[in-house]
């Protein structure tokens, strides 16, 4: 017997129908003798709606004590229809909203953050041989506030959950079998991965993955929550995502590439080379709450430098117009950017023991005749800014070059 914390999104208990299925495989589970606690998302489109409604009332502005109260509805409805669907089944279940199960977080609505969970409830329910439902996405402050957790809340709320509860694992129920070595979108040769380690996960989510959010990973591997990625309605291993570093000489030295097209450059020309000069030019940028990316600071031969960072191309105007204001302040030449440029990163826990990685990279790209125009590593991985229009060739090219698109292994 184990005990598995299951979580399931909005797509996944997008419909009645779809809750029903949720059901019958949550039936399964527990008729194999496990201790089930289920974690679901409101029914998908059903958090827009709210935030549009509340927009409609509010003139735009909603308050975000108020908002928090409409957006904890969703999951509320979803938590009751699982539980009757479960029940109807003759599978013995009982739902909690965050606050009953008392999900404790710090008073930051709209994006707060979990303090403390009292397990006591769900222990005795799990114990009584009851399947536990929890509303994720929300928890209760310290003043008996409703707060919703923000992006990627029901997995966070998912993984705290298993994290308290010691659970054997925690399964995050998408529409994606598994972790891919890249989205098989761009690459249908991509394969999907048997484990991937928090390290790689955390890298592929930051880079621009979809499957996990960056905060759920995090409380995962700060706890050594072993998670598993698994398609809602297709049977399959999925991916999971542990602590463990396997060593033997199947280890690939990249497990996968990500990218990301949301990106924009921004170069401010002809600044003074003097110290502190990178604080001038991105400090009022972080004071606008924009943030920075990859950095690149090249010096000339008239004591002048070239800056250059990159954003999230939402923030990509008004980064311009700071850097502007900065740019005559410090009497630079001029500020240009780009908004035609895209994020390729290759991703590996096998970097560490291989030489040579980066320059397997390069040397791949420039077969394609792809230009890099901006570099940044860490221990895990090496990212390159390049224009759009070669991100899906480099993609590829890359996929090919450290060879993820070779025939899978046995196991995977």
């Amino acid at each position: 017997m184990a005990l598995i914390v299951q979580k399931f999104g909005g797509t996944s208990v997008g419909t009645v129908e779809r809750i029903q299925q949720v059901a019958e495989k949550v039936k399964k589970f527990r008729e194999n003798g496990d201790d089930i606690v289920v974690v679901v998302s409101a029914m998908s489109g059903e958090t827009n709606r709210l935030i549009e409604l509340a927009r409609q009332a509010s003139d735009d502005q909603p308050v975000p004590r108020e908002l928090d109260v409409m957006l904890s509805t969703g999951e509320q409805v979803t938590i009751a229809l699982l539980t009757m669907a479960l029940i109807r089944r003759g599978v013995p279940a009982v739902s909690y909203t965050g606050n009953q199960v008392r999900i404790l977080t710090d008073s930051a609505h709209n994006k707060a953050r979990i303090l403390q969970i009292d397990d006591q409830k769900l222990r005795a329910d799990l114990k009584a041989g009851r399947v536990v439902v929890v509303a994720g996405f929300q928890g209760v402050d310290e003043h008996g506030n409703i707060t919703t957790l923000g992006r990627g809340g029901s997995d966070t709320t998912g993984v705290a959950l298993a994290a308290a509860l010691k659970a054997d694992e925690c399964q995050i129920y998408t529409d994606v079998d598994g972790v891919y070595t890249t989205d098989p979108r761009v690459v249908p040769q991509a394969r999907r991965l048997e484990k991937i380690t928090f390290e790689e996960m955390l890298e592929m989510a930051s880079l621009g993955s979809k499957v996990l959010q960056i905060r759920s990973v995090e409380f995962a591997g700060k706890y050594n929550v072993p998670l598993r990625v698994l398609h809602s309605f297709k049977e399959g291993p999925g991916t999971l995502i542990t602590l463990d570093e396997e060593e033997s000489m199947e280890q690939p030295i990249i497990s996968g590439i990500a990218f990301n097209r949301d990106e924009a450059k921004l170069t401010i020309r002809g600044v003074p080379d003097i110290p502190g000069v990178a604080f001038k030019i991105l400090g009022p940028v972080s004071a606008a709450n924009i943030e920075v990316d990859m950095i690149v600071q090249n010096v000339a031969h008239d004591n002048t430098t070239d800056f250059t960072f990159t954003v999230h191309r939402n923030d990509y105007q008004a980064a311009q117009q700071v850097l502007e204001n900065t740019a005559r302040e410090l009497g630079a030449r001029e500020v240009i950017g780009d908004i035609k440029i895209a994020k390729v990163s290759i991703v590996g826990v096998g970097m560490r023991s291989h030489a040579g990685v980066a320059s397997r990279m390069f040397e791949a790209l420039a077969k394609e005749n792809i230009n890099i125009q901006m570099i940044s590593t860490s221990e895990i991985k090496v990212s390159v800014v390049i224009e759009e229009k070669y991100l899906e060739l480099a993609v590829r090219a890359l996929h090919t070059a450290f060879e993820l698109d070779a025939p899978a292994r046995q196991g995977d």
